[in-house]
């Protein structure tokens, strides 16, 4: 088996990326950065701590994701299952990277920076929905941002209805956890999950 180990092997892999791959990288949130974030339903959280990294899926009504100024993002904390594994790693390690999706277009955009976690009420009130304060959020400094090109999500096909996998193809969430947790029932599980689903998005 051969490792790649550093960068020069890596290089004697790869081929050198063009110039214009290499220019395309800004420090800023132009017009277009902040239309596709406006546009985005979904992104895709990656933080890193002391137990290594970790990634998680944040979605919302597109443009949930605040465009504070060219330099700031402002991510509510919606309610999920309190493990907080990503704002643990924000405390103990700012870096972040953000992966945002739009249905039906497979370009993607990527920002990376450094986050911190936020409270401030009349910062967090204009993200309110159905009735619910988010409890934080994450204030996310741009460190580079840039569109990355649609060959993954077109080789995947995600966006083809054509493509999609059955429900029925794959078991409940309920049904997985109770046969990973000990005197887990997955009836009540699932009934429980259902509730949630509807009325505890918030």
């Amino acid at each position: 088996m051969t490792l790649l180990e550093s960068e020069a092997d890596l290089r004697d892999c790869y081929d050198a990326p063009n110039e214009t791959v290499q220019k395309k990288i800004l420090s800023r949130l132009d017009r277009h950065a902040r239309a596709f974030i406006g546009l985005s339903p979904l992104v895709m959280l990656a933080t890193a701590g002391p137990e290594g990294a970790d990634c998680s899926p944040r979605g919302d009504a597109p443009g949930f994701v605040r465009v504070e100024d060219d330099s700031t993002l402002l991510l509510p904390d919606r309610r999920g299952n309190n493990l907080i594994d990503s704002l643990r790693n924000v405390v103990q390690q700012p870096s972040v990277g953000l992966l945002f999706l739009v249905p039906g277009i497979n370009e993607t955009l990527r920002v990376n920076g450094s986050a911190r976690i936020v409270t401030d009420a009349a910062r967090l009130a204009p993200m309110e929905m159905q009735g619910k304060v988010p409890a934080s959020a994450l204030e996310i400094s741009v460190r580079e941002v840039f569109f990355h090109c649609g060959k993954a999500l077109i080789r995947s096909e995600l966006w083809n209805p054509e493509k999609h996998v059955p429900r029925s193809a794959f078991p409940t969430l309920g049904r997985i956890i109770a046969d990973q947790v000990a005197g887990v029932e997955a009836a009540a599980l699932e009934a429980n999950l259902e509730d949630a689903y509807k009325t505890r998005l918030y």
